[in-house]
């Protein structure tokens, strides 16, 4: 019985045929589902190509047959089955939103990477619905407003919203995120203030915790020590006060921490060396007190230790010179006393030594390059004593080599000349004696070499001429005796020399007049004679100081004609040619050469048998000078003519007649095709002298063609297209925009210049869309460093300096690099020899933008170069700032200028960036802002002679430039990117920076 009813029946035959049908429209449904979800994965990433148009997702290519291959796709990661488990995105320069649904879209993914794009609509409310995603990284990605409580995203391990516009409270909710490992929200400044609350310990795993900049207020919880499982904090950036709590000495696992630009004082915990895995440490810019504790210099695995610009007192410990890791020392602009650790880099691969402006004693290390990787010795204003250390000659990857400001003594060892990787050899303000030697040759990649109040002997090697990349040579007020080499003259970038307070003998090389860059020549206070060659006088206006010398033989007449006897006073053999009247104290009295009269110069000519050649130039010069005057009469006649009778061209044919064309390059179109384009909807902008068109060649090559039209009873547009037409077809530079050619016609003038694709710097800055996403802090200083080497050729690289007159960031055009380019140089002064005009020459009308203009220029309409430095510091501080050059909060009478200034005047620097890239740049690149900020700041000086020439800002910018292509926390891995944060580079008055 029991048998019976356990056992299953038969199969019967029907039933046998319904269970294999049910088996096999199971599995077709199944099939078929499953089919339907590939199609609706492949909809979703083609709507995600839609929203976000452009070059980035050309790369999803939908057309092939018979269906796309998605999980090819770039970007596009899916498991065996075909489902979509991640999407990475990053720097695609995507702008759009995401299409809603993505979670249902896309069941299986894992992981969302969208950073460096521009995300439109705020925080993308469908991703809460994705329950199983486990990586969120949408930095640098613009996201605006609010960011939703984040509960539900329970599987979430990383998640990275960084360097964005958020704004409202800070999303608290993530404390209940408990498998987070990354928490990243560095570089969001427009959260309301807040605390952080005591439940984010209940983020058990959390081993990154980044909140640096993100308006947090009040003292550091000490509950943070009870989040063991970190390895980085990073709460840099923000409001905090009070003390650095002890408990963070609970964090064993600490790797990287990460607490400066805040208001922390007191003293450092002694505790923090217990942190047995520390390897990068950084309190700097707070107001801590008392000594660098000596436990946390003898931590086995500390390779950055930075607690710059503080109050810290005591010595440096000398633990760290046992260090086998010590990578980089910076404590400068503290009180610290006693000596440098004499075992400083001795056992390890040191890079970095920065300790200046401190009340350091004692010698240099003398191990400091045992391992040929110190790159910086940044030692500057100390009190430092004995001689350099014979090996730091033989420290062949020294960047920077500064110890000016000592008392060191004792001969330079010569091979500190010769260092062939060294952009600045800074000897100044010491006791140090020996030459120059002839070792100075091998020093290839030398801008700067100061070595200035010294007591440097011996004769300039000629070799010097072998450093070509000089920029800047500062010998002043040693006991340097001999002759000027003339092969001084082969110096092609050389901005100044100085050489004033030596012993130098013999005449002034003729050679020096092909130094063009140079601004500044001081030979003062030597004893050099013979004439003053007339040559040199093509440096004008330039800084020339020749005075207190032998010198004899007459005065050059531009010195003269400039006002610069001053230069040549106290040398009693000079004398002048012609009769000087008019002259107010106190210009020396110069007594006529022999021979001379009151006629002077003129007088001698004729007495020479010279008046028929005077005579036969002037009737040459008034010929040239009545035909040129008589064509254009006749030109002008014939225009006014055809435009009188309706001779206006209307049909590209006629247009073409009517059009003399200039070119400046090969063209690869010709007249037609420019004419022909020159309709309403080809419009991109209007200006005060014409409109500007985009032209689209046969060839797919884009132009931009200004019109400015020619108006019959005034001579403007003429001067304006004349103007530009000279200046912009004779100059060649990268960061310039090239003018392929001109069309001079009856009605209007045409300029056709190469198109730049990303518009202008204003527009990039301050616009709408998505540029001010993509200019970080590296591209800024791409482009300032551009545009400050374009103004640089401009005034110094030309036969005549070319004042440009109306810098701002409109008339600076991006290319599709992001390349910069100045233009519209329609009122530009073309300064012409100092014989013809006045690099002061008064112009008519004040040229410019408000906002930009020097002060100087405003009431004296004299255009000079140290007016575009002046506009230049305006752009630098848009660039650094993010904000216009007038803005309601400055006040009714205030500019960016003064607030830029007050900031930095106070100290505040860090308060007048840009809040939208602190986060891109917190640790090397925020120094660099700042220095770019101290730049502007010495550009915009109300005296213009205390205004850097361009040469000067070039060679600043460089000095300042960012680690290139690294993120924050890269560049504390490797220090191979650590740049030069020395603060003497911008203050002022100091020795030379």
């Amino acid at each position: 019985m029991v048998s019976t009813l356990c056992r299953s029946p038969p199969p019967q035959p029907c039933s046998l045929l319904c269970s294999t049908l049910f088996i096999f429209f199971f599995f077709f449904a199944a099939g078929d589902s499953g089919a339907a979800a590939l199609d609706t994965q492949a909809t979703y990433l083609a709507k995600m190509k839609e929203q976000f148009p452009g070059p980035g997702m050309s790369r999803w290519d939908f057309t092939s047959s018979p269906a796309p291959d998605y999980c090819r796709f770039p970007g596009v990661a899916c498991d065996h089955g075909g489902n979509v488990t991640g999407i990475d995105v990053t720097s695609w320069r995507l702008v759009g939103r995401l299409p809603p649904g993505v979670c249902a879209a896309l069941p299986a993914l894992r992981e969302l990477r969208m950073a460096y794009n521009d995300l439109r609509g705020g925080f993308p409310a469908g991703l809460l619905n994705c329950t199983y995603l486990e990586v969120l990284n949408a930095s640098y990605s613009g996201v605006s407003g609010a960011v939703p409580d984040l509960s539900r995203l329970r599987a979430l391990r990383v998640l990275d919203l960084s360097d964005n516009l958020f704004t409202g409270a800070f999303p608290t909710s993530i404390a209940n995120l408990t498998a987070l490992e990354v928490v990243n929200f560095n570089e969001n400044p427009g959260f309301d203030i807040w605390r952080p609350p005591e439940t984010f310990t209940a983020m058990a795993r959390v081993r990154v915790l980044i909140l640096s900049t993100t308006s947090m207020r009040g003292a550091i919880p000490p509950w943070f020590g009870n989040m063991t499982s970190l390895t980085d904090l990073e709460l840099s950036g923000n409001f905090l006060t009070g003390r650095i709590p002890a408990s963070l000495a609970r964090l064993t696992r600490l790797e990287f921490l990460e607490l400066y630009y805040n208001e922390l004082e007191g003293e450092v915990p002694a505790g923090l060396g217990n942190l047995t895995r520390l390897t990068d440490i950084d309190l700097s810019e707070n107001r801590l007190t008392g000594g660098i504790p000596d436990a946390l210099c003898a931590l086995p695995e500390l390779r950055v230790l930075q607690m710059y610009t503080n109050r810290l007192t005591g010595p440096i410990p000398a633990a760290l010179g046992n260090s086998t890791q010590l990578r980089i020392l910076s404590v400068y602009r503290n009180l610290l006393t006693g000596g440098i650790p004499a075992d400083l880099g001795r056992y390890s691969d040191l890079n970095v030594i920065e300790v200046s402006e401190n009340l350091l004693t004692g010698p240099l290390p003398p191990h400091a390059c045992a391992h040929g990787k110190l790159q910086y010795i940044l030692v500057l204003s100390n009190l430092l004593t004995g001689p350099i250390p014979p090996a730091y000659a033989a420290c062949a990857p020294l960047l920077r080599f500064r110890v000016s400001s000592n008392h060191l003594e004792g001969d330079v060892p010569p091979g500190v000349f010769g260092l062939p990787h060294a952009s600045i050899v800074d000897l100044s303000y010491n006791h140090l004696t020996g030459p120059v030697p002839s070792a100075v040759a091998g020093a290839a990649n030398l801008t700067s070499l100061f070595a200035s109040n010294n007591r440097i002997s011996g004769e300039l090697p000629p070799e010097i001429a072998a450093a070509a990349g000089l920029v800047k040579i500062d010998l002043s007020n040693n006991a340097m005796a001999g002759a000027i080499p003339a092969t001084l003259g082969k110096l092609a970038k050389l901005n100044q020399l100085s050489l004033q307070g030596n012993r130098l003998n013999g005449s002034i090389p003729e050679t020096l007049a092909g130094l063009r860059s140079l601004n500044v020549l001081n030979l003062s206070y030597n004893a050099l004679s013979g004439g003053i060659p007339e040559s040199l006088c093509t440096l004008l206006p330039n800084s020339l100081d020749f005075s207190n010398n032998n010198l004899s033989g007459p005065v050059p007449a531009p010195l003269i004609k400039e006002g610069l006897l001053e230069s040549v006073a106290g040398n009693p053999g000079l004398c002048v040619a012609f009769r000087l009247e008019n002259l107010t104290d106190p210009a020396p009295a110069l007594p006529l050469c022999p021979g001379s009269g009151p006629g002077g110069l003129r007088r001698g000519m004729l007495a020479g048998g010279n008046v028929w050649a005077v005579v036969a130039v002037c009737a040459l010069a008034c010929a040239t000078a009545a035909l040129v005057l008589a064509r254009r009469w006749v030109v002008r006649a014939r225009q006014d003519a055809e435009h009188d009778g309706g001779a206006a061209a209307t049909s590209p044919a006629s247009s073409c007649r009517s059009y003399d064309v200039t070119s400046f390059h090969k063209l690869s179109f010709d007249q037609h095709e420019i004419l022909e384009a020159l309709i309403d909807k080809n419009i991109v902008g209007h200006g005060g002298s014409g409109t500007v068109y985009k032209i689209e060649l046969s060839s797919g090559e884009l132009v931009a063609v200004k019109k400015l039209w020619v108006k019959k009873l005034s001579w403007l547009g003429d001067r304006e297209l004349r103007t530009e037409v000279e200046t912009l077809g004779s100059i060649r530079h990268k960061n310039i925009v090239k003018l392929y050619c001109c069309y001079s016609g009856a009605h209007s003038n045409l300029l056709v210049y190469e198109y730049m694709p990303n518009g202008n710097l204003w527009e990039a800055l301050h616009g709408s869309g998505c540029f001010p996403l993509l200019l970080d802090w590296l591209t800024r200083h791409r482009v300032a460093m551009g545009v400050a080497q374009g103004l640089a050729y401009l005034h110094h690289d030309l036969l005549f300096p070319i004042v440009h007159r109306d810098i701002k960031s409109s008339n600076i055009l991006l290319d599709a690099d992001l390349e910069p380019k100045v233009a519209d140089f329609g009122i530009a002064k073309v300064l012409q020899s100092r014989s013809a005009s006045s690099l002061d020459a008064s112009t008519t009308t004040i040229a410019g933008t408000y906002g930009y203009l020097a002060p100087e220029y405003a009431y004296s309409s004299k255009a000079t170069t140290k007016c575009d430095v002046y506009s230049f510091g305006v752009v630098l501080m848009e660039l650094a700032t993010g904000r216009k050059p007038i803005e309601p909060e400055f006040g009714d009478t205030r500019d960016i200028v003064h607030w830029v200034s007050g900031k930095v005047a106070a100290g505040a620097e860090a308060e007048a960036l840009d809040k939208r890239l602190l986060a891109w740049s917190p640790s090397p690149y925020k120094e660099a802002m700042v220095q770019a900020l101290r730049v502007a700041v010495r550009c915009t000086c109300s005296v213009p002679s205390l205004r850097p020439t361009m040469a000067d800002v070039v060679q600043m910018l460089a000095e300042a430039a960012p680690p290139a292509g690294r993120t924050p926390k890269d560049n504390k891995l490797d220090d191979s990117s650590i740049k030069d944060k020395d603060p003497k580079a911008a203050a002022a008055p100091s020795p030379p920076p």
